[in-house]
């Protein structure tokens, strides 16, 4: 069996201590240890963001980070977005303006939207535009992903 590495590190604000194989990724981590399933693999490069989660608040790919490269920080996923059985203002947008379809590349969308969110709380479209740019949506189309993000930073998505 391959060495493993102990990390300690927190997922939607719980801790976590794990030993991991180093060229396991987070998405693959969260999926398969945790049972947080909400980041989908679709394309394993980088390319379509389904797999979408945040970094001490930063978008990253889930299929190609590192879960060693975790340790010590904040990973939040799409499971972790709703509060005490409330949904987040982007995730009550999303149904608002019935921005998804087959939903698997919702919670990526959701992800990179809260961190443009959290970023710039009060972005153009253009800048929506940009902050959505990694997430390829097959089924719905951008313009109600679009219209929700600028609901929710009109809403004060940020809590």
């Amino acid at each position: 069996m391959p060495e493993t590495i102990d990390i300690k590190l927190s997922v939607n604000g719980l801790a976590h201590e794990l030993a991991v194989q180093a060229n396991v990724t987070i998405a693959d981590l969260l999926r398969d240890e945790l049972g947080l399933t909400g980041a989908k693999i679709s394309c394993d490069m980088q390319v379509c963001g389904a797999c979408t989660v945040l970094v001490d608040g930063l978008a990253v790919s889930g299929c190609t980070y590192l879960a060693v490269d975790a340790d010590g920080r904040e990973v939040a996923t799409v499971e972790g977005l709703a509060r005490d059985g409330v949904l987040s203002p982007l995730q009550q947008a999303f149904i608002d303006h019935a921005a998804f379809q087959c939903g698997y590349c919702t919670p990526g969308m959701l992800m990179s939207a809260t961190a443009l969110l959290a970023e710039n709380p009060s972005p153009s479209r253009a800048e929506v535009i940009a902050g959505i740019e990694g997430n390829i949506c097959r089924c719905t189309g951008y313009l109600p992903i679009i219209d929700a993000v600028l609901q929710a930073a009109e809403a004060g998505a940020q809590r």
